[in-house]
């Protein structure tokens, strides 16, 4: 038996899942961990955590009955993006790393837009945009405002470089997770000269770059031990945690979009080339499926905002949860189903972390507005599903634009899990929304990515016929139509009515 192992380092947890050759997961295992917030613009986490936390998943996961370590052939690994960590020249963090959620970077962020214009950095980079988000600009606030620190670094590392580090002992990275870095060409699939020279650190202070999908490096012995692995085992590099999610979902080309609600809000459509958004407005990532690139809108808050609402609003069902063994998230939304589509006129906000895509306003802040003495929790909850709803129908129509246009959305994430939030994302895009076999996307991607770099399958295309399936199509109830048209369309007028007053809050005014 042949089993393929996948790890993905999220933005708040871990996730490991182990699959057979057939397609079969036999053992999916995670471990979640929170982030600090030491002030309103920053957010960050020990760098340690991922790699605590990946220890723990891939052990559960080895502990299951058919998990035999000696039988697997790969890991794949993948991570969310933008995250960096200053380390020494033994991979210690010097400090916690800067989340991708921090913004205290913005005047550093200014500082490179009056050098670096929008539309060079989109032709370059494939950003639409020069923000505090961008590893760029937070190594510039190291520079700016920690420089002991910042010269004292051996490397600068995102989330799956810092991972890769510890499972080979090389410091190596790939396009897939360093094209939203804006240190990256993804043209030239190099490193960006006189971007670093701005930022003030040389390649060498830098992982190496090799392809995505390809192994990268081996399992060492500290790193077999801590795991439970064999010592040699070949570690593939599966890039961002997007592009490895596209990958497993079977989004390599051919007209497919998917949305994965997870923390946060994506939007995937794998594309040939870069270039092909004339408006420069699409994100553009370097995808994990190799020789491809994947549009990408991201919006900060997706799912993060139905935790938001659980953690601080959803006291009761939390209680009742923990004493029947049953989800908050299901009781929450077991409120929401009694609750006409567009919430008798309550809207939501999601933009808790500011807003990203289609618009960069960092400044948006979230809202409920439209409240009356009739509006129940129900109706908060369903404003907060139906408001990820509109985000994902306003990235799906920027794609539209951009020459990716949906038949269908492929749903993945832990948003896939809601048959009633499904529902209400295929009512308000007016398309087709389909869930597949099992949930964390990035993790089956990252186990095929490492099946077809050490052999497994020919090629990705055997790899998607082997692991990728469909379970459930949720399609648009006409019905619905005009109420979420109005809903949107308030949704909209709403964000754009009060985003003046998020740029006055911003300024102190």
């Amino acid at each position: 038996m042949t089993l393929l192992l996948g790890l993905d380092v999220g933005t708040t947890s871990v996730k490991a899942g182990l699959f057979d050759a057939a397609g079969r997961q036999v053992a999916a295992e995670g471990r979640e961990y929170a982030l600090s917030h030491p002030a309103p613009d920053r957010v960050e986490i020990d760098a340690e955590t991922w790699w605590s936390s990946a220890v723990a998943a891939v052990r559960a996961v080895l502990a299951v009955p058919g998990a035999i370590p000696h039988a697997i052939a790969a890991i794949g690994v993948s991570s969310q993006g933008e995250t960096v960590v200053a380390v020494d020249a033994k991979g210690r963090p010097l400090g916690p790393a800067l989340v991708w959620l921090d913004n205290r970077a913005a005047a550093e962020a200014r500082q490179l837009s009056a050098t670096f214009p929008n539309a060079l950095v989109y032709d370059r980079t494939g950003v639409p945009d020069v923000n505090p988000t961008w590893p760029a600009s937070k190594l510039l606030w190291w520079r700016n405002h920690e420089p002991g620190l910042f010269h004292e670094a051996a490397r600068f590392l995102l989330v799956e470089d810092f991972v890769l580090h510890r499972l080979t002992g090389r410091f190596v990275t790939e396009g897939g997770i360093q094209c939203t870095s804006m240190l990256f060409d993804i043209v030239e699939g190099r490193w960006w000269p006189e971007m670093l020279d701005a930022v003030g650190v040389g390649p060498e202070r830098l992982p190496e770059a090799a392809v995505p999908g390809s192994v990268v490096g081996r399992l060492t012995p500290a790193a077999a031990t801590a795991l439970g692995l064999p010592v040699g085992l070949p570690v593939v590099a599966g890039g961002m945690d997007q592009g490895a999610g596209a990958v497993g979902v079977g989004n390599t080309g051919g007209g497919v979009v998917s949305e994965s609600t997870g923390g946060a809000l994506t939007v995937q459509a794998a594309v040939a080339r870069h270039g092909g958004d004339a408006s420069r407005q699409t994100p553009v990532y370097v995808h994990s499926a190799p020789g491809q690139y994947l549009y990408c809108p991201v919006c900060p808050t997706g799912g993060m905002a139905l935790t938001w609402f659980r953690d601080n609003l959803g006291g009761p069902e939390v209680e009742r949860a923990r004493h029947e063994g049953t989800s908050a998230y299901d009781l929450l939304t077991a409120l929401a189903a009694d609750i006409a589509p567009g919430c008798d006129g309550l809207t939501m906000l999601p933009h808790l972390a500011g807003a990203f895509s289609p618009e960069y306003v960092p400044e948006a802040r979230g809202a409920f507005i439209g409240i009356t003495l009739a509006h129940t929790r129900g109706h908060f909850v369903r404003s907060v599903l139906e408001a990820v709803a509109f985000m994902l129908r306003r990235n799906v129509e920027l794609l539209a634009m951009a020459g990716a246009p949906a038949t269908e959305i492929r749903s993945h994430g832990g948003g896939a899990r809601s048959r009633l939030w499904n529902q209400i994302k295929a009512d308000a895009c007016g398309l087709p929304v389909v869930t597949m076999e099992g949930e964390d996307a990035a993790v089956r991607g990252d186990a095929m990515l490492a099946g077809v770099a050490v052999g497994v399958y020919p090629d990705l295309a055997a790899a998607d016929a082997a692991l990728v399936a469909t379970r459930d199509r949720f399609e648009p109830e006409p019905a619905n139509r005009a109420a979420y048209d109005d809903a949107f369309d308030r949704y909209n007028r709403l964000f754009e009515a009060l985003r003046p007053e998020f740029e006055r809050a911003a300024a102190g005014g």
